[in-house]
């Protein structure tokens, strides 16, 4: 009985790999014939993408089920993780300069400013006192390049959404003291969900056809980097470190002590990757997190966890930490693994639905999930200050307020709060869109002693508003709620109809 059972199991698996095997031999077939739409530089262009993407799309039909096995997962050891105040208790060198050299700061920069109701690259938003993300990365950088005498370059990672647009505001800091450079992340055609084939035609960006292509995620970094030729050129300059996050994130400055931690390390003990993390709320149980897996320190996402074990990952007990994605990671380190083919970085498997209904998927990267392919990876606990994250205008209303104040192009919180940390703002759906939300504040409400505020429906903040404590304001449908001019609420809940008309 079980010798025709083995059989019957062989023959399934003979069956499976040809079937992967005709389903590669196909996808092959139709990234040539889309190559052959174009010519020239587009088409070499294409042929570097389509390399890494038959590569993702080769492990994607090899995967047999979840990516970890959940009873291999260990904690990280105790020094893997190492607490920002013991790093910072070193102290500084005298010459900072020299570590500042070695350092490139590359933001991510291939999102575009939809989910607030922005057209063209989310980096081009007005965040704070008409500075948008951009103009807050160049104003940190050229602060530390004037204050060392140093020259630590930006490089932006862009996408072909925010390329073009990205370029033409670069022009208007010709005369800032910093070098800019952008590259491009690769373009990888969706799959459709049914055929596993791509969905568009040609490699054309218009009319359908563009809803046929995507960027890859951030993972996408190492390969795009080292294929643009600007990997090589650091090098041969000097650099050895990058420090990478996304420009969004307002906490994410260069730090000094994390940068002379790691030019510090003796040469055969360098740490080549570096992940801050910090302390997990209930707000950030989604976030990945650190765990030690077969020997390595590996990032866990959300997407690799089995449903049986959401909830216990999700606990803020068992995983006290989530990846910030501010990473500090070796040049050299990461052309090694390049040139030895040796990335690996679990897949991750994003459904779409496009605007004709049909469905699609896209095969994504993490940068962080490459944590355990380097040597002498760390994770560093850093304060809640480093991860300002602005993905919604409730994000933006915190960073607007008088909670911050804004020096050299670094927001830091306001001495006179008395905590910490920062309010919890849930704002409603009609608050969704910059432009609607701007219109909703005659000027930004004073929050300094806010924990929470939630508010709902229709609402309209007057000038010189206070919140303190827990302030709810709920307007039902239908009804508008006016929020007067010079009101202070103080754990109050609103609701129901307040109309405040001009005599």
């Amino acid at each position: 009985m079980s010798l025709s059972k083995g059989v019957a199991n062989g023959g399934m698996a003979q069956f499976q790999e040809t079937m992967r095997q005709q389903l590669e031999s196909s996808m092959h077939d139709e990234l040539e014939k889309l190559l052959d739409t174009t010519t020239g530089a587009e088409r070499e262009v294409s042929k570097k993408d389509f390399e890494g993407f038959k590569n993702l799309f080769h492990r994607f039909l090899q995967v047999k089920g979840p990516s970890v096995e959940w009873i291999k997962i260990q904690r990280p050891p105790e020094d893997s993780i190492q607490p920002y105040d013991k790093i910072a208790a070193r102290g500084l060198p005298d010459n900072v300069a020299n570590s500042l050299n070695k350092l490139v700061v590359v933001k991510l920069n291939g999102g575009l400013g939809t989910s607030m109701g922005c057209k063209g690259p989310k980096s081009l938003i007005s965040v704070r006192n008409e500075n948008t993300f951009l103009d807050l990365t160049v104003q940190q950088i050229e602060h530390l390049n004037k204050t060392y005498n140093t020259d630590v370059p930006l490089v932006l990672m862009n996408s072909f959404n925010t390329d073009e647009d990205t370029k033409k505001i670069l022009q208007k800091y010709t005369h800032h003291r910093v070098k800019i450079h952008t590259f491009n992340q690769s373009r990888y055609p969706r799959i459709n969900k049914e055929s596993l084939l791509p969905v568009s035609t040609n490699l054309r960006m218009t009319g359908q056809n563009a809803e046929g292509w995507y960027p890859p995620g951030h993972g996408d970094i190492y390969a795009s980097f080292y294929n643009s030729g600007l990997l090589d050129q650091l090098i041969e300059q000097g650099k050895e470190y990058i420090f990478v996050s996304n420009i969004d994130n307002l906490g994410a400055t260069v730090d000094l002590h994390i940068l002379h931690h790691l030019v510090s390390q003796p040469n055969g003990k360098r740490c080549e990757f570096v992940m801050e993390v910090t302390d997990k709320t209930r707000a950030d149980v989604k976030g990945g997190t650190l765990i030690q897996y077969e020997g390595k320190l590996r990032l866990l996402e959300i997407a690799q966890v089995p449903k049986a074990h959401v909830d216990e990952f999700k606990s803020v007990s068992k995983f006290k930490i989530f990846n910030t994605n501010n990473l500090w990671i070796s040049l050299p380190a990461i052309k090694r693994l390049q040139e030895q083919n040796a990335m690996d970085m679990e897949i991750i498997v994003n459904p779409k639905t496009l605007d004709g209904g049909q469905n699609v998927i896209q095969l994504e990267t993490a940068v962080g999930a490459a944590i355990k392919c380097f040597d002498n990876a760390l994770g560093i606990n850093v304060p809640r200050s480093r991860f300002l994250p602005v993905k919604t205008t409730s994000d933006l209303l915190l960073v607007m307020s008088n909670l911050y104040s804004l020096d050299a192009g670094s927001l830091n919180m306001s001495p006179k709060r008395e905590f910490p940390t920062t309010p919890h703002v849930k704002l409603g759906s009609s608050f969704t869109k910059v432009q609607e939300y701007l219109i909703r504040f005659e000027s930004i409400p004073d929050m300094l002693e806010l924990d929470h505020l939630t508010v709902s429906g229709d609402v309209t903040f007057g000038k010189n508003v206070s919140l303190k404590g827990t302030v709810i304001i709920i307007a039902n449908h239908g009804d508008r709620i006016d929020i007067p001019a010079g009101s202070m609420l103080e754990n109050k809940i609103v609701s129901g109809n307040l109309r405040i008309l001009d005599h």
